[in-house]
């Protein structure tokens, strides 16, 4: 039996509020006790007084593989996790070929077997991602896949969402759609403002969020269909979002952590790396999405990691592709928003542990006795610069290259065994 002992940490787990000193102990890759008074057995890491609290979970994570490998593999895309403290990472559908069916499923299940951390697969809404052909939602769930998406495309005709809703009900499926009304949003490749009419960008406005979120979230109550908004990115959507879960409806929300910490403001002049989907918004839709995560109304925050090649990226803006990394920048970019005073910490290490966990049905995301050991330790006030060129990433993709941050991974435990440590 393999015995770890985790010892003088300050455990946090945010399914329980549970916030003490103390240790953890795990046997066979489960936690055995935590609490003040358990005692240590077997290996021990000292935590020193630094935070101990569950692995993160990212829900979406976009690798090359299989297809495109160049930009990053599933091997590559785990190290990386396992360096920014996240213990599951959920890959989503767009590869080539299409997760959209069981065999692809399967595959990146095996491909994920010798991973440092937990890998999933979300399978495609659609045959393709073409929009309109329904995929075996029944059969992939079976095979493991624990959500389902469109990737960066939305379901455009509301015939074919209700009809995805109502189908993943009998299967009790989680649907993610991304807010966007394409008309309204065609060409754009900033957010509709003064701002991007003085630099000649073509602009989606935050009216194109509201739009599908409302429909969806009329789709949702009428189908009994459990509704994920992936990726809100202004307080108009927050807003429709409130007010569906102020009448009790199944609905969740996500936002990217790059939407936490940026804005419009920072593609500067025209600068590519900030160039992402949706769009950076203003400080006011920044700071509402910040507030969400406090009050509850948002559920997960996300890396949104979609790792791109230098030469997709140093182009024209307009030409540029959207998409930075973000694995290893999750929990740092999040904890310094806690340092800031504008996020609360329980209720971001909520947003990316317990909450993504219970919407995808996973034992992880929490600190309780029988859980998976899958556990970061991490320093909340460590200072640091973002370097992109030292990301383990197989792309370098990020507008947060340069940046002072506060709050890094030391190390992180999946499955009871020590997959990182930053002092090695």
């Amino acid at each position: 039996m393999s015995t770890l002992s985790i010892a003088n940490a300050r455990i946090i787990d945010p399914a329980s509020g549970y916030d003490d000193f103390g240790t953890i102990v795990t046997r066979d890759g489960r936690i055995m006790a935590f609490g003040p008074h358990v005692q240590t057995e077997g290996d021990i890491i000292d935590a020193d007084g630094h935070i101990c609290a569950p692995g993160l979970i990212d829900m979406r994570v976009t690798t090359g593989e299989p297809g495109r490998e160049n930009r990053e593999t599933i091997a590559t895309a785990a190290k990386a996790a396992a360096a920014g403290g996240i213990t599951s990472i959920v890959i989503m559908p767009e590869t080539d070929p299409v997760i959209d069916d069981m065999s692809l499923v399967d595959f990146i299940t095996r491909r994920a077997e010798t991973a440092p951390v937990n890998v999933y697969a979300a399978g495609a809404l659609t045959k393709g991602l073409d929009g309109k052909t329904l995929t075996e939602i029944g059969l992939m769930s079976q095979a493991g896949a624990v959500m389902f998406s469109n990737g960066t495309s939305p379901i455009a005709e509301a015939q074919t969402m209700r009809r995805l809703l109502s189908y993943s009900a009998s299967f009790n499926a989680l649907i993610a759609n991304r807010a966007i009304e394409p008309s309204l949003s065609k060409g754009a490749v900033a957010h509709e403002s003064d701002l991007s009419s003085r630099l000649g960008l073509t602009g989606a406005p935050a009216a194109a969020e509201r739009i599908m979120a409302e429909r969806d979230v009329a789709l949702a109550e009428l189908t009994g269909g459990r509704l994920l908004i992936d990726m809100i990115s202004s307080a108009e959507a927050l807003e429709v979002v409130r007010r569906a879960k102020s009448r009790d409806l199944e609905i969740a929300c996500s936002v990217s952590i790059n939407h936490l910490s940026l804005n419009e403001v920072d593609i500067g002049d025209y600068r590519t790396f900030a160039k992402l989907d949706p769009p950076l918004r203003e400080e006011s839709d920044r700071l509402a999405l910040l507030e969400g995560i406090n009050d509850g109304t948002i559920d997960v925050i996300v890396s949104d990691h979609d790792p791109r090649p230098a030469g997709e990226k140093r182009l024209p803006y307009a030409e540029a592709t959207t998409g930075a990394v973000g694995l290893e920048i999750l929990l740092a970019a999040g904890l310094s928003q806690v340092a800031d005073g504008r996020l609360d910490l329980m209720a971001f290490l909520a947003s990316v542990t317990s909450n993504p966990a219970a919407l995808l049905g996973l034992e992880s995301g929490r600190i309780a006795k029988g859980a998976p050991a899958d556990l970061i330790i991490f320093n909340p006030n460590a200072p640091w610069v973002c370097n992109s060129d030292a990301l383990l990433s197989r792309s370098k993709n990020t507008p947060l290259d340069g940046r002072r941050m506060t709050g890094r991974n030391l190390k992180t435990i999946c499955k009871g065994r020590l997959v990182f440590d930053s002092s090695h």
